[in-house]
């Protein structure tokens, strides 16, 4: 197998552990949504923190503790990617994991947005199509579902944002998270420890503390490290065998699997409105790939 092969199949299996982890977060509805953002974190720094001893990188780790302005971006980037899993989270189990996938779904147009708005670049013709179709199925949901669709606009802000800052971050993906993860572990320390010594209670006044008494969910908690971990190094191995237009088509079978998940699996409503505006979002990203290709073949 040549290593563009190996490449494609890598992001192929990320694309697709990401777009189905949706089920997974839904069978662990008997945790709130904090609780199990906390217990993601700790465990991905768990995860994490065993690959780089394995790669025997933590002098590299180490020399990043030190330097204060990509501590400072990389708490900045914790934040945004800490807020976009909690939405996920939350949608997955409120019955939201339609409006999930549309989120992810205009990532891509919303990043070429805030391209324009933030560095200054300029829409090409048919990126201005692409985004003009993404706003008017955003409308067409507005207006059929007599309510915009907020959480969707907030997962494709902060995932766009989160990949604007970390561009100004020149570290491979595995320091870079493990480090935001750290960031933000004494935050979830406290948390879990309110949790079960004194009962706080989550988003609704749900009452957790179920890591330890619930086996199955425990296990399942400390498996959403791996399912975090895992689909990241195999996106850092395809990114380096295999052109990155390639890599940005391939990972649109993620919001495709969390679509089908919620409709298929969870059992999420599919209205006409959704009929008229998903085929408008990938229309649009449809135009958005060409475009990317056609530059990255002329660059």
């Amino acid at each position: 197998m040549t290593e563009a092969r190996k490449g494609v199949l890598a992001i192929a299996c990320a694309a697709t552990v990401w777009g189905l982890s949706g089920i997974f977060y839904h069978a662990l509805s008997v945790v709130p949504p904090v609780e199990l953002l906390c217990h993601r974190t700790l465990w991905s720094v768990v995860f994490f923190g065993a690959v780089l001893v394995v790669q025997r990188r933590g002098a590299e780790v180490r020399g990043l503790l030190g330097r204060r302005r990509v501590l400072g971006v990389l708490a900045a980037s914790a934040v945004l990617i800490a807020v976009n899993w909690l939405g996920f989270i939350w949608a997955v189990q409120n019955g939201q994991a339609l409006e999930a996938s549309l989120g992810y779904y205009i990532f891509p147009l919303f990043a070429v947005a805030l391209g324009y708005l933030v560095l200054g670049e300029r829409f090409t013709r048919l990126q201005s199509l692409a985004i003009g179709l993404a706003v008017l199925a955003v409308v067409v949901l507005t207006v059929g579902l007599g309510v915009a669709p907020w959480l969707a606009l907030m997962l494709a802000a902060t995932f766009a944002s989160y990949g604007l800052i970390k561009q100004g971050v020149a570290l491979g993906p595995v320091i870079s998270v493990f480090v935001e993860m750290l960031i933000l572990t004494p935050l979830a320390l406290v948390w879990l420890w309110g949790i079960h010594e004194f009962g706080w209670t989550d988003i609704g006044g749900r009452v957790g503390g179920v890591f330890g008494h619930d086996p199955v969910a425990s296990v399942m908690l400390a498996l959403s490290g791996p399912l975090t971990g895992g689909p990241l190094i195999l996106f850092s191995f395809a990114a380096r065998r295999i052109p990155y237009a390639t890599v940005g088509l391939v990972q649109y079978l993620n919001p495709t699997l969390q679509f089908a998940a919620a409709v298929l699996v969870l059992g999420e409503r599919f209205t006409v409105w959704h009929a008229i505006a998903f085929p408008l979002i990938w229309v649009g990203l449809a135009l958005y790939s060409w475009e990317g290709w056609r530059r990255a073949g002329t660059g």
